[in-house]
C-alpha cells in the first residue's frame, strides 16, 4: 500500500466507529462473556483504560490493514460493497479461525467464541463499509 495515498481519515473513522461498535455488543452479551470467562457478571472489575488503549491501536492497524487489502482490489473497486466483502473474507479466513484455535486450546467455551468473534464480524464489517465508502 502506498503511504502517500492513505486516507488516513477513512482509517481513523473505521476504528473510532468499530470502537464504538463494540459498546453496544458488549453491553447485550456482557453478561454471557463473563460467564463465559468464569467471571461473576453481577459484580464487573472496575475498567482500565490499558484495554482500551491497546484496543484502539489495533483496531487502527485492522483498518490500516483491510484498506491495503481492499485498495489491492484495483481502481473503480474500492467500494462499500466490495470493503464489506473483504472484511467478511478476512474475519473468516483469519480473525474468527485463529480465536477458534486459541479458545480451544486454552478450553474456553464455545459461547466465548461466537460472543468475541460476532463482535469483530461487526468491527470489520463497520470497518469494510468505512473504508470503501471513503476510499483507501
Amino acid at each position: 500500500m502506498d503511504f502517500a495515498g492513505t486516507n488516513y481519515l477513512a482509517l481513523v473513522v473505521a476504528a473510532a466507529a468499530s470502537f464504538f461498535a463494540g459498546w453496544p455488543w458488549y453491553m447485550i452479551f456482557g453478561k454471557p462473556w463473563a460467564r463465559a470467562l468464569g467471571k461473576d457478571p453481577d459484580n464487573p472489575p472496575k475498567p482500565q483504560p490499558k484495554p482500551f488503549l491497546v484496543l484502539g491501536v489495533c483496531l487502527l492497524v485492522m483498518a490500516w490493514v483491510l484498506a491495503g487489502v481492499i485498495g489491492h482490489l484495483g481502481d473503480g473497486q474500492v467500494t462499500i460493497r466490495n470493503g464489506i466483502i473483504s472484511a467478511v473474507f478476512l474475519w473468516a479466513g483469519f480473525v474468527v479461525t485463529t480465536m477458534t484455535v486459541n479458545h480451544v486450546f486454552q478450553g474456553q467455551k464455545l459461547v466465548l467464541t461466537l460472543i468475541d468473534g460476532g463482535h469483530f464480524l461487526v468491527v470489520l464489517i463497520v470497518m469494510g463499509a468505512i473504508i470503501g465508502w471513503f476510499g483507501v
